[in-house]
């Protein structure tokens, strides 16, 4: 089968964690016999840079005419400017909107051999799996009006949270198909107390729940889930919520895991079943710092990869092949620096990424 992936390596280590991810690709097309063709673009800063904006049309387009996205990461102090007129991320923020990608899933999952490698207990994080469904299109990041104005007491602005009821169920639906399917267990984040949009969100999430009898329910106020997060976890199976709740609360999560490095995600376009358009990139930032030093962990975008098989390109075999090596590779001992313990084998970018294509071609 021949499949075709927009490829946008983006800033800081985006280029050198996609070259591995892609070097995994290619060993999977290798040995399941498929064909990947890969199609280059730019986003973030260095399109700013290249082309003076952060996602041109051409780039658009050509997302728009593959069957999935494959994404690095944007942004560095270099474009850091608040007072500059574009950002990396509104690049980010467009080609999200441009492709409908409304539902954002963030694996979280605690693998046994690197449960030693957070600054958490061992008995609070063993065994912590779940995954938040993040809305990724709506609310304080897109609602309008959105500026910074002078007024004659001094400098104000405003974002608006705003949802429709029709963002609010397509997103619920997606908790729910997935909550489905592994413990039938939802819990939907919100801030029921204060806010309307929230008040709004619980309604709708309680009308749909009737469709679903075999889950169960539960709401959370975001700031609850944040210290559940960190004292029982393992309480956690399916969360949903609006979009920077689900912002903060995934980079929380991420430190279960002992590492960003560690933790894919997938941006859709629809309820994940059968083929799915989507983007695909792991959590992680930029890091300028670590650029072109051969440190970054290519883990979380190698995972990402295995996610973009089995959402948007059906191939569930080939996706546990990559999942099954990857927790191959770190029972062998190998480990980047992020997560790296007295006593392992510590590798590069590079050397992590060959490490984990060749046991795939095995």
């Amino acid at each position: 089968m021949e499949f075709n992936i927009a490829v946008l390596p983006g800033d800081g280590v985006g280029p050198e964690v996609i070259a591995e991810a892609i070097k995994v690709l290619q060993a999977v097309g290798e040995k399941f016999r498929h064909k990947f063709q890969f199609h280059n673009g730019l986003i973030g800063g260095i399109a700013i840079d290249t082309t003076g904006t952060a996602l041109s049309q051409d780039t658009l387009n050509m997302c728009k005419q593959c069957d999935a996205v494959l994404l690095g990461a944007v942004g560095g102090p270099k474009w850091d400017d608040p007072q500059a007129k574009i950002h990396p991320e509104d690049g980010l923020l467009a080609l999200r909107k441009e492709l409908g990608l409304f539902a954002n899933l963030r694996p979280v999952k605690v693998l046994p051999m690197l449960v030693n490698s957070t600054s958490l207990k061992p008995e609070i994080i063993e065994g912590v799996d779940l995954v938040i469904v993040r809305e990724l299109t709506g609310g304080l990041y897109f609602g309008q009006p959105k500026r910074q104005w002078q007024t004659p007491e001094g400098r104000q602005a405003v974002d608006t949270l705003s949802y429709s009821e029709a963002e609010i169920e397509r997103i619920l639906r997606v908790g729910f198909e997935l909550a489905r399917n592994r413990g039938k267990k939802l819990t939907s984040v919100d801030k029921a107390n204060v806010l309307q949009s929230s008040r709004l969100w619980r309604q709708i999430a309680i009308e749909i729940s009737a469709d679903y009898p075999d889950v169960e329910l539960q709401h959370m106020l975001v700031d609850a889930c944040a210290m559940r997060l960190i004292q029982h976890p393992t309480d956690l199976d399916v969360l949903v919520t609006e979009n920077m709740f689900g912002d903060i609360l995934t980079d929380e999560a991420s430190m279960l895991a002992g590492s960003m490095g560690m933790l894919p995600s997938a941006s859709l376009a629809g309820i994940p079943e059968g083929k799915t358009f989507g983007m695909y990139e792991p959590i992680h930032g930029s890091a300028p710092r670590r650029a072109g030093q051969n440190m970054a962990n290519p883990i979380a975008t190698i995972l990402s990869a295995a996610m973009m098989l089995r959402y948007s390109f059906g191939l569930e075999i080939e996706a546990q092949a990559i999942e099954n090596t990857v927790l191959a590779v770190l029972e062998q001992g190998y480990r980047t620096y992020d997560i790296m313990s007295e006593g392992k084998t510590r590798v590069g970018t590079k050397e992590m990424g060959e490490l984990i294509a060749q046991r795939v071609k095995s």
